[in-house]
């Protein structure tokens, strides 16, 4: 067979002058015919999806993700880590106490190795075991208050938006009435009201009962800002096409709030309850900071700086960890926050 009958895409021996070698030129791609070059595969994403792909990139939101599982499975696994220990909460250790001062013996609170990060004066209860139980009280109360309030302001909020009239202006007069109270004054006066309503002065009054009107308390003057968010987004999408398609074939007006406008406004209201969370872990430190926080035996992060106040001086380490705790938790759920927010908004990095 000649050369000129070989195939045209079949390699070429060129001699190369200069090392007596032979090199094969191999045809490119651009010598071989459009409909059989290899065809290109796009893959579509969802804005979900998308949002994902942000959010691993940012290293700030991996940092404050990793930081809070591991704070949050220390938290539930809190009775686990006593009972390796072999130490509750409540167990006191009077022995390791100064019999006049009652601070802890050893330097640095009584931190040894048995107990961690020292011994809580005055009860000489251990500091490790009361921070773990108390971060599992705190977050417990911040994820519960954080998700009823968004509840109840995703409800109201979706409700006002699609409404016209008479309703809209109504919510949004009690929405603004909310606002108006100040609620730590009316966290003061509410909460020793009701425990004298259902308990007198001399029954045991529950600690589940007060973490119960706390969460209550928060859910209760929180859900207004998810509210009104959530009541501005269904006005700018009550009036688009898919909606008006959904009137057109008949659907009920509770199938296009929840199952048309809803899904649509999930990302503002993510935010907004990953933002809730650590704003009700302060506030819930700062009620317990007050004396009306929860109250004893349950254990508590506020309730441990409140008992610390009056040891400052003489052992500090009583109030750092505590303290340190709260500010690690509150940082890593505002950075996380920020970062979710602009993996679901690129545009408001602009």
């Amino acid at each position: 067979m000649s050369t000129t009958d070989s195939a045209p895409d079949a390699p070429v021996a060129v001699p190369d002058g200069m090392s007596g070698n032979v090199a094969l030129e191999v045809n490119s791609p651009a010598d071989v015919p459009a409909d059989q070059q290899p065809k290109k595969e796009f893959v579509g994403r969802s804005p979900g999806q998308l949002a994902w792909l942000r959010l691993k990139r940012d290293r700030t939101a991996s940092v404050s993700a990793v930081t809070l599982v591991v704070l949050g499975i220390i938290a539930l696994l809190s009775p686990v880590i006593t009972a390796v220990r072999g130490i509750t909460p409540t167990e006191q250790f009077n022995d390791k106490l100064n019999d006049f001062s009652a601070i802890p013996l050893g330097y640095a609170g009584g931190m040894n190795g048995t107990h961690w990060l020292g011994l809580e004066p005055q009860l000489g209860r251990d500091i490790l075991a009361q921070l773990v139980y108390g971060m599992r009280t705190s977050l417990l109360i911040a994820f519960a208050s954080a998700i009823v309030a968004s509840a109840i302001g995703v409800v109201i909020g979706i409700v006002a938006g699609y409404a016209r009239g008479w309703l809209d202006t109504g919510i949004n007069w009690f929405i603004d009435l909310t606002l108006a109270f100040p609620f730590l004054i009316f966290a003061l006066a509410i909460i020793p009201i009701l425990e004298d309503r259902f308990y007198g002065d001399r029954d045991a009054i529950p600690a589940s009962f007060r973490v119960i009107l706390i969460i209550s308390t928060f859910a209760l003057f929180s859900w207004t800002y998810t509210a009104r968010l959530v009541r501005g987004q269904v006005i700018t999408l009550r009036e688009r096409e898919f909606v008006e398609a959904a009137r057109a074939a008949g659907a009920s007006t509770w199938h296009i709030l929840f199952r048309q406008l809803l899904p649509n406004i999930w990302a503002p209201i993510l935010v907004t309850l990953s933002l809730n969370v650590p704003a009700f872990i302060t506030t819930e430190a700062a009620l317990a900071f007050l004396n009306i926080g929860v109250i004893e035996p349950t254990p508590d992060l506020g309730r441990m700086i409140f008992n610390s106040i009056k040891y400052v001086a003489t052992d500090p380490f009583y109030t750092l960890w505590p303290g340190l705790t709260i500010f690690i938790l509150v940082l890593a759920f505002n950075l996380l926050g920020d970062s979710l927010r602009d993996a679901l908004d690129p545009k408001s990095t602009r």
